[in-house]
């Protein structure tokens, strides 16, 4: 088991909080530890809206709380009333994040307030504390870099998927490990996503390093979208390929369109990572190859039950490949502008 970033910045941000708390002589350093736990976030972005979120909710908790006081006192009746209204606000604000935060501020605040405006105010320092604490750990140790893991994940992803499109029509994997196997792609495929999403968040400063990563994001979601199509076209192969009785030229064929498209997919990430000879392009599969769906409507040798449960394996191998075609177009675009090659009108019309 290893420790992660997130995880060591949330105990280094307890740390800090509690040694700050005992520093300035807070009286319960204990809830500083608490609200730096809740502030740690996977992105720096992230981190910096949930700064505001929780600013904005723990005034009007501390508003609520010190309202709620004067008007109904302190009793655990008065303070759970509170709670459910301040949870209630959270939601209409779409501030769902900070609803721990905001109920323990409401809490804490009311029922020290009996004890006097000094201890209010220490419990709202020792909040605060807790608040910036870990804010100013998760952007200044670590830093999330969500592009490296992303591409890390993507390159795994592909080749696991590849695995699995050449074994899937063979049938060589035990089905339990095949399922295993599939499984996990699938979990790493919304791992991916988050990441994705992730990176997406991110803010950039320059205007010429926002118009590049904007184009890096299209090509980034061109993988995922290919990688995606690639899943669907194993669950197409898993369902129907087996069900059809189809004679072994049929099968011949689609087996062959599957293999041109994984080596067509693994030469495009090698495209991406500059692995190929200049003037090399990655080997697609001809243009004949969309037929495939056609040729099986048109068919007199298979049966309709047959037709059917193989036009869907086609229409997956057909929009794999499309994905596919247009993750090359992107993957060229971005590098020719790269290169400052000239633009090829006609070309990116067809993105």
């Amino acid at each position: 088991m290893t420790i992660g970033a997130r995880v060591f910045k949330t105990g280094l941000a307890v740390a800090i909080a509690l040694w700050i708390g005992s520093l300035i002589g807070l009286k319960l350093p204990l809830i500083a530890a608490i609200a730096s736990v809740v502030m740690i976030q996977p992105s720096i972005y992230r981190s910096w809206v949930q700064v505001l979120q929780q600013l904005q909710s723990n005034v009007l908790g501390a508003a609520a709380a010190i309202a709620a006081v004067w008007l109904v006192g302190s009793s655990p009746l008065s303070i759970g009333i509170v709670s459910v209204l301040m949870i209630l606000l959270c939601i209409r604000l779409r501030a769902e994040e900070t609803i721990g935060l905001t109920v323990v501020t409401v809490v804490v605040l009311m029922e020290a307030h009996g004890l006097g405006w000094p201890l209010v105010m220490d419990r709202l320092a020792a909040l605060l504390t807790g608040i910036v604490t870990a804010f100013v750990v998760n952007i200044a140790i670590a830093p999330p870099r969500h592009r490296g893991r992303f591409v890390a994940q993507m390159k795994k992803s592909q080749t696991q998927l590849s695995l699995l499109l050449r074994t899937a029509v063979s049938n060589e994997l035990r089905e339990n490990v095949f399922n295993r196997e599939l499984s996990g792609l699938k979990g790493q495929l919304r791992k991916l996503e988050d990441a994705f999403d992730l990176y997406a968040e991110e803010r950039v400063v320059r205007k010429a390093s926002r118009a590049d990563r904007a184009r890096l994001l299209v090509v980034y979601q061109g993988m995922l979208n290919a990688l995606e199509r690639g899943v669907t076209l194993i669950e197409a192969v898993e369902v129907h390929y087996f069900a059809a009785s189809a004679d072994g030229a049929w099968r011949g064929e689609i087996d062959s369109h599957i293999e041109s498209l994984c080596a067509y997919h693994e030469h495009l990430m090698w495209k991406w990572d500059g692995l190929l000879k200049p003037g090399a392009s990655a080997s697609a599969p001809p243009p004949e190859s969309s037929d495939l769906l056609e040729s099986i409507a048109n068919s007199a040798d298979l049966e309709r039950a047959d037709k059917t449960r193989l036009a869907v394996v086609a229409s997956a191998i057909y929009a794999y490949e499309e994905r596919l075609r247009r993750l090359d177009k992107l993957i060229e675009h971005l590098q020719d502008r790269r290169d400052g090659a000239p633009e090829d009108p006609e070309r990116l019309l067809g993105l």
